[in-house]
């Protein structure tokens, strides 16, 4: 079997389509077909079926998708130990990040980099309408990613999740607010509020599921905004108050206070999400080292500051 077009299977089974595999591997999507087709008669038994308008792989072709996936992870680890005798981690790596992430992470990696001059990281942020990180995997070599846990399906695709930090979350009230007096809040002190929420799915909204049960009651939910910036605004007027992440939260001199909640899980988890294969490159490896270290910092910063 050829392993080129073991690695198009392997595209199709990530992406979903024909004409997907063809835009990232700059083929037709005729070239691509054909490709499967010769890939098909050489192991005699169907990859592919019809299902509706597209294609969706069988049984065996998903078999032979996993299979390709190990040879990828198995030519990528050779390739990182013959570099590392060779030389230091160099080239390009392309990383995905959500804006919060964005600004707590990559000032200091961006500028750690400046001591590996062989080595570039190039950044792209993404601010999804309904965050399926996995997606973003095919087209970067590292996507910074948050979620509740780690969802199954990253891991039903043999994705890399490499934990960088977990960020409580904390509501924000506007300054002058009667809770502000409280150094923490419980579920119970929310139930009459008017709320700021996320999109329906994102991370800070599960929180209001919580809120949901351990009061008995639908929060009273008046705005649903994605930025964190508008949120802050909205908070800082009065509008209502906010689930907001701890970490990049702007709760000094903006007009809000932020304060934990007692008794209720609100956290999330960042992570690099990343193809087996792809972390296994040196470049790679150096950038998601990169990463953790600048996680910890923020981390330790933030409770060093707490601490005063």
């Amino acid at each position: 079997m050829d392993i080129r077009r073991l690695q198009l299977l392997r595209e199709l089974a990530d992406r979903g389509s024909i004409t997907a595999v063809a835009a990232a591997t700059h083929r037709t999507a005729s070239a691509v077909s054909q490709q499967l087709k010769v890939l098909e008669a050489e192991v005699g038994v169907p990859l592919t079926e019809r299902h509706g308008r597209g294609l969706v792989l069988t049984g065996a072709g998903l078999a032979l998708a996993e299979t390709a996936r190990h040879i990828a992870i198995a030519i990528e680890s050779a390739e990182a130990l013959w570099n590392e005798f060779t030389q230091s981690p160099q080239g390009s790596v392309s990383v995905s990040t959500f804006p919060t992430a964005g600004q707590m992470l990559l000032p200091g990696v961006l500028l750690a980099l400046r001591d590996e001059p062989g080595l570039k990281v190039v950044v792209t942020d993404h601010d999804m309408p309904l965050p399926d990180f996995a997606q973003l995997t095919p087209d970067y070599d590292i996507v910074i990613a948050d979620s509740q846990g780690i969802p199954a399906h990253w891991q039903d695709r043999g994705l890399r999740v490499v934990p960088l930090m977990t960020e409580p979350f904390d509501v924000a009230l506007p300054v002058g607010h009667p809770l502000v007096e409280k150094s923490v809040v419980r579920a119970v002190d929310l139930v009459d509020e008017d709320w700021i929420g996320a999109p329906v799915g994102y991370p800070y909204d599960r929180v209001h599921e919580r809120l949901s049960a351990a009061v008995g009651r639908e929060p009273r939910i008046v705005q649903r905004i994605m930025d964190n910036l508008i949120v802050e605004r909205l908070v800082a007027a009065g509008v209502g108050i906010a689930i907001l992440p701890r970490f990049t939260s702007r709760s000094h001199g903006n007009g809000i206070v932020t304060r934990p909640i007692s008794g209720l899980p609100a956290e999330r988890q960042i992570s690099a999400l990343l193809r087996a294969d792809r972390a296994e490159r040196p470049s790679v490896r150096r950038v998601i080292e990169l990463l953790q270290a600048e996680a910890a910092r923020v981390v330790e910063g933030y409770r060093t500051v707490g601490e005063r």
